[in-house]
């Protein structure tokens, strides 16, 4: 027996698209952002990519405040970067405690309501997409969910608690966009190359209810987010020797597009958020010493909100994280700006 109440049956991602469609504009501008994120990758262009954004987005208006600066920021280096926003909108806990993003609660104060949210989440990626020209970047969390999200996303990541999970990969495997799969939190990047492989291959598989192939996805790559070791301390992976390291694997597994996205906070930065500043620059300073880690390291993922630091839901500072803690907007800035020069 189910010990489970169900309480509504949620339209379907088709039903959701068709009464929250894109514009041809907007369909348009997520071509070719796409066209430019998938040419990084596969090594046609040499820009480099930042996903940064908030922890979470919690609140439609501070994130949109805070998308509307990263366009401005753009302006001035893209030339050299191209950015994708962080709209995480359905957070992994890892005791299943705390705010599990907009998807859950579109309220943060409110009790959960799943087909609000769907429909908060899509709303929140339409505005970046089509009041800022922004494809924005989402945790795959749920594999059977990514559908509702799927013409809107030109990034996705699996979190460091999914990367072992055979639906993400597989699904993953039938993703247009890069799909980025971080090391597990123990630090095995044995499990995170065995993900890449089988998001690069092609599979037959069950996915929300009907039996599918996926073609393979050449952009799958590797997110290095740092670990914990067996005495529960945090070890960063992002160092020149890491990226050696992971650049020996892809050759060993013979995997496509050898790329890497360094995630500068969670273990790398051992939660300390103003670390990722000295962890961003250490990056692009390997980059600028070796050839193979130039061509390896694509990016960097960085937190990042319009103020410094995290709060509790119910302290209402506009455009601080409640979950994890970013880098406030000037600090954002500087070092967009910095990283830019050193490129």
């Amino acid at each position: 027996m189910m010990q489970m109440h169900f309480h509504r049956k949620l339209p379907i991602p088709k039903d959701v698209k068709s009464e929250f469609p894109l514009t041809e504009k907007m369909k348009q501008v997520k071509e070719k952002r796409d066209a430019e994120i998938n040419a990084i990758f596969a090594g046609a262009s040499d820009k480099f990519i930042l996903v940064i954004g908030p922890c979470s987005a919690d609140h439609s208006e501070p994130v949109l405040e805070y998308i509307g600066r990263l366009r401005r920021l753009e302006e001035q280096v893209k030339d050299k970067i191209i950015i994708i926003p962080r709209i995480y909108t359905n957070k992994p806990r890892t005791n299943g405690h705390g705010y599990k993003g907009m998807l859950h609660q579109p309220d943060p104060e409110a009790k959960p309501d799943m087909y609000k949210g769907i429909v908060a989440i899509r709303e929140l990626h339409m505005a970046a997409l089509r009041d800022y020209d922004f494809s924005c970047a989402d945790e795959m969390l749920y594999p059977e969910n990514h559908r509702y999200l799927s013409d809107l996303l030109s990034y996705v990541a699996v979190g460091a608690r999914s990367v072992e999970n055979q639906q993400h990969r597989l699904t993953a495997s039938g993703l247009g966009i890069p799909v980025g799969m971080k090391n597990p939190t123990g630090g095995d990047f044995g499990v995170m190359m065995n993900s890449i492989l089988a998001a690069q291959s092609s599979h037959t598989f069950l996915y929300r209810g009907w039996e599918v192939t996926s073609e393979g996805n050449p952009y799958a790559h590797a997110i290095l987010r740092g670990y914990v070791d067996f005495a529960g301390r945090s070890v960063s992976n992002y160092h020149y020797e890491d990226l050696l390291r992971v650049r020996e694997l892809y050759n060993q597994f013979e995997l496509e597009n050898p790329s890497v996205i360094v995630d500068t906070n969670h273990n790398n930065s051992g939660k300390q958020y103003l670390e990722q500043i000295r962890i961003a620059k250490d990056v692009v300073h390997s980059r600028n010493q070796n050839d193979d880690i130039k061509r390896l390291v694509k990016g960097l993922m960085i937190e990042s909100y319009i103020e410094d630091g995290a709060q509790s839901a119910g302290e209402h500072v506009f455009g601080k994280s409640i979950t994890d803690p970013c880098l406030g907007w000037e600090k954002t800035e500087r070092l967009v700006l910095d990283i830019a020069e050193k490129l």
